[in-house]
């Protein structure tokens, strides 16, 4: 493994008000002055319910996370689960959203390879390996939480990673159509391929993991690494 360190399985801490965790629009004059204690409290309650789906994922896969169960678990109503998430889709993809955050924070700000400091071509390399670890993880929650096949390429957590890889080709190699060529390289890595080729096909992660590094090599028209 050349850069699967960098990742971890377990989801990171779910964040309290700080991060944006819905849109808050500004305080009209003559608002209640205890509307931003009312934004905390449905942040923290947020925060509960995804602590507690995370709890129903560790103990019986993702197949445990019901709406009820959740709702359960963080002892809320049912109507609280809906009204924050929309459906069961909606929650599991806010699952994969606080995951995504921390991998966007790794490639944004974090150590190199993975973030500032090393080559584009280096960063490239070490995304994927990132990215198709991360997913190997967290296989069955992806495969769950992914949106009809008309949202799937418009969620904000995939436009950021084209958005990254695009900044790297771009740098590699300036005079190619690196828009197309973010979504192939993305490609590559979907959870349902890599459901496919670990569970269905048996190829161990290592072969994954060097299938990327020669498809970059390939793409960007550079030599592998030593």
């Amino acid at each position: 493994m050349l850069y699967a360190g960098f990742m971890s399985s377990a989801l990171p801490p779910f964040p309290m008000p700080q991060e944006p965790l819905d849109v808050l629009r500004p305080q009209e004059p003559g608002a209640p002055s205890d509307e931003p204690c009312l934004r905390a409290d449905a942040a923290r309650n947020r925060a509960r319910l995804l602590e507690a789906a995370a709890r129903l994922i560790a103990e019986h896969g993702v197949a445990g996370v019901t709406m009820e169960a959740v709702a359960a678990a963080a002892h809320v109503g049912k109507g609280t689960v809906f009204r924050r998430f929309g459906d069961r889709t909606g929650l599991l993809m806010a699952l994969l959203d606080h995951s995504a955050r921390q991998l966007q924070a790794d490639f944004v700000s974090g150590p190199p390879p993975l973030g500032p400091g090393a080559p584009p071509l280096e960063r490239l390399r070490a995304f994927g390996v990132a990215v198709l670890y991360r997913s190997a993880e967290q296989l069955d929650l992806q495969l769950a939480a992914q949106p009809e096949a008309t949202r799937r390429f418009t969620h904000p957590a995939l436009g950021a990673l084209r958005t990254h890889v695009t900044m790297l080709l771009r740098q590699i190699v300036p005079d190619a159509d690196c828009d197309l060529l973010a979504q192939t390289l993305l490609g590559s890595l979907d959870p349902a391929l890599i459901h496919h080729l670990t569970r269905q096909c048996g190829m161990p992660l290592e072969r994954l993991e060097a299938g990327w590094v020669d498809l970059v090599s390939r793409v960007t028209r550079t030599p592998p690494p030593r």
